[in-house]
Formats: structure tokens, C-alpha cells, sequence
């Protein structure tokens, strides 16, 4: 399984981006994700969160701010950012924990995309 996040870019402070983690390979299925920031200078910090069953979590610093959805379909899982500001830049970073079909069975792995800038100019 790869994940490919994308999206990012250089937006100037109030604007929007959405950004977007899509799986691919094969006999797999997304459980929970988390699209995690690393500012620069700091930890990866996780902002916000989604199960398989649709129920989301946030970072308090983004709350109200930040919207986590997913097409199963497309195996697809989206960040829309909303009311950027300065502090939201960094390195967006997408996690999901796979439910792989194996030779042993069903097993569950954690997969990293490679990650996506994201830039707000004050």
C-alpha cells in the first residue's frame, strides 16, 4: 500500500486549501487516519483525525477551522483548511492504519504519505 498526499501550497493568510491522502495497491482497507503538521522547528503534532466509521477529532489550535472527510470509494481521505494563518505552515503529513490482506491473514499496518508543504503568507 502507498499513500500520496497532496495538495499543499503557498496561499496568502485567510484562504483555503484542501489537501488529499489516496491510497493505492491492493486487498486493503482504510480504518482510521490522521493528517498530522510539522511547523518548522517543531514535533509532528496531530490535527486532525477520522475512523472508519466517519467520527472525527481535532486539535483544539484548529477546531472550527479544519474539516477531515473520506471517500471509501476512491480510498481517498481530504483535509479542507479553511481561514489559513501563518501558524498552519509546515509539512502536512497523512497516517493510515491498513487492513491488508496477507498470506497469514488479515493484518493491520501504519503507512506514512510523504508529505505536502503548505505555506501561508501574512
Amino acid at each position: 500500500v502507498q499513500l500520496q498526499a497532496s495538495g499543499g501550497g503557498l496561499v496568502q493568510a485567510g484562504g483555503s486549501l484542501r489537501l488529499s491522502c489516496a491510497a493505492s495497491g491492493s486487498a486493503f482497507k482504510i480504518n482510521a487516519v490522521g493528517w498530522y503538521r510539522q511547523a518548522p522547528g517543531k514535533q509532528r503534532e496531530l490535527v486532525a483525525a477520522i475512523n472508519s466509521g466517519g467520527s472525527t477529532n481535532y486539535a483544539d489550535s484548529v477546531k472550527g477551522r479544519f474539516t477531515i472527510s473520506r471517500d471509501n470509494a476512491k480510498n481517498t481521505v481530504y483535509l479542507l483548511i479553511n481561514s489559513l494563518k501563518p501558524d498552519d505552515t509546515g509539512v502536512y503529513y497523512c497516517n493510515a492504519e491498513v487492513a491488508e490482506d496477507t498470506d497469514w491473514g488479515i493484518a493491520t499496518f501504519s503507512y506514512w504519505g510523504q508529505g505536502t508543504q503548505v505555506t501561508v503568507s501574512s
